[in-house]
């Protein structure tokens, strides 16, 4: 294909971020409108670049390469391969349904929807950049509107989260920066093509690898976040605008595993193997801890948020074993806990635009209220908890069994981890039960049910859901090839 689809995906919504900006003051109508069309262009490319992507192999497909600062090496190199199609898919997907969840906001709303459509732009970048320069730029243009989309429109203490989400995020930059300089120094000739570093990395030095991968590992782990980095996710999440919870952890937390996959691993392979448990006994702490934190919570979006802990821990997991099960088992992951985890902070919208509150211990019997928003809650709830037939379940199965099948790590951190499971039943069921179920709370005897808008906005999320959980190998189709290939790189 010849048509340049990566670069019409990652710049529209610059474009549209544009066309927001020269409405006039009080044309909010119209700023959701056109933020709306500019979002729906990506999201109608993605099924065209899902339609074109051959599953077969592991090369770099609708690749575009222009040079940019050739004096430095530097070029305009976009390419999409198995990592990178899902994850543009889902960016383009959530990135339509979070600006139709955010009709309902009320202030400032053309710059609201301007620096939502920029952030759509960095993270359309991010997947799609095959140039470190040119990765590195998409990623650090992400912090700006992300900390303003909280600092602004978010809850009671949105400037201490968006400042604490701020500063997080650059350090882990700052370290990133250090391992891009480093390697493009150590190169001869210097270049920051990610392809052409993969391919030069049995040159890399064994310690040169030890330090440059930490170096990366602790940039992408802060976005993940890995524990113990992950302070400023529960801070960020309770406190922003629902749409901005999903993309937040529908897709930022995504880009942390997909530096990982596409950068830290295939580059630096023997400090890969030399990390493995490190890294897997990070995730068993995240996974164990995320739950049990989870289970403590008394605010529904914050036992959402602390959820994401857990199940990103799962992705480290899998990381740490360098098998083709356990690295299919991430990228599943990936992809589900991004709709599963978006769905339900839409969901969590929904309720608290109603009720004014997240208390859960404030709710009880309201399924006999609003049975369509119980019905479909519960849904989503049933997918995060792994329940058979569901996306959640896919992951949650491959990665455990490519982690304890490993030869790089040791089983009993896998099988400590599957208490994970456990309590992740433990508390969403919990969490179920005391607000759907029980004798019904008059207090919200005028709850009204979910409307079409909201429903329109988790549908999608549902049917793909249930797909991945029946059919696999609608994502696998796409994941397979290029993640053998990565495995081959790492493991010869």
């Amino acid at each position: 294909m010849h048509f340049p689809i990566l670069t019409y995906m990652v710049f529209t919504p610059l474009v549209g971020m544009l066309a927001v900006m020269v409405l006039r003051k009080g044309a909010d109508n119209a700023a959701r409108y056109t933020s709306l069309f500019f979002s729906l262009i990506p999201l109608l490319l993605s099924f065209i670049l899902l339609a074109e992507f051959d599953g077969s192999t592991a090369k770099m497909q609708f690749v575009e390469y222009i040079s940019w600062i050739p004096s430095l090496g530097i070029h305009y190199y976009l390419g999409a391969d198995g990592i990178s199609v899902p994850m543009l898919f889902l960016t383009a997907l959530l990135s339509f349904v979070s600006i139709i969840a955010s009709f309902g906001i009320k202030i400032r709303v053309k710059e609201y929807f301007a620096f939502f459509l920029l952030l759509e732009f960095s993270m359309m970048g991010v997947f799609a950049a095959l140039d470190l320069f040119l990765f590195y730029v998409f990623w650090e243009i992400m912090l700006v509107p992300m900390y303003f989309l909280i600092g602004i429109w978010g809850g009671p203490r949105k400037e201490y989260a968006a400042i604490k989400f701020f500063l997080y995020t650059l350090l882990g930059s700052v370290l990133m920066l250090v391992g891009i300089i480093a390697v493009y120094f150590y190169t001869e000739p210097h270049t920051l093509d990610i392809m052409e570093l993969i391919h030069r990395s049995s040159s890399y030095g064994h310690t040169f690898q030890l330090i440059i991968f930490a170096a990366f590992f602790f940039g992408f782990a802060v976005k993940v976040p890995v524990w113990p980095f992950h302070t400023w996710l529960p801070d960020a999440h309770v406190e922003a605008p629902t749409a901005v919870s999903v993309i937040l952890a529908g897709v930022l937390l995504k880009m942390g595993i997909y530096g990982m996959l596409r950068v830290s691993y295939p580059m630096f392979p023997k400090a890969a193997i030399y990390y493995a448990i490190p890294i897997a006994l990070l995730g068993m702490i995240a996974i164990i801890y995320g739950a049990f934190v989870s289970m403590a919570q008394k605010d529904l979006k914050k036992l959402v948020a602390y959820s994401s802990v857990s199940h990103m821990g799962y992705c480290m997991l899998g990381l740490a074993a360098l098998t083709t099960a356990s690295f299919s088992g991430v990228m599943f992951q990936m992809f589900s806990h991004g709709v599963l985890t978006g769905a339900m902070f839409l969901l969590v919208g929904v309720i608290y635009d109603r009720a004014h509150t997240r208390e859960i211990a404030a709710f009880g019997g309201i399924g006999a209220k609003v049975p369509i928003y119980a019905g479909v809650f519960t849904l989503f709830g049933m997918g995060s908890l792994g329940l058979p037939g569901m996306s959640g379940f896919v992951s949650e199965f491959l990665t455990f069994v490519g982690s304890y099948n490993s030869p790089y790590i040791q089983r009993w951190i896998v099988i400590v981890s599957i208490l994970g499971v456990v309590l992740t039943a433990g508390y969403i069921l919990r969490m179920i039960q005391k607000v759907f179920l029980g004798p019904f709370n008059t207090r919200w005897e005028n709850l009204t049910e979910i409307n079409g808008r909201e429903i329109f906005t988790v549908v999608p999320l549902g049917i793909l859901t249930i797909l991945i959980g029946v059919y696999p190998k609608v994502l696998s189709y796409f994941i397979s090839a290029s993640i053998n290939n990565v495995i081959k790189i790492i493991t010869g």
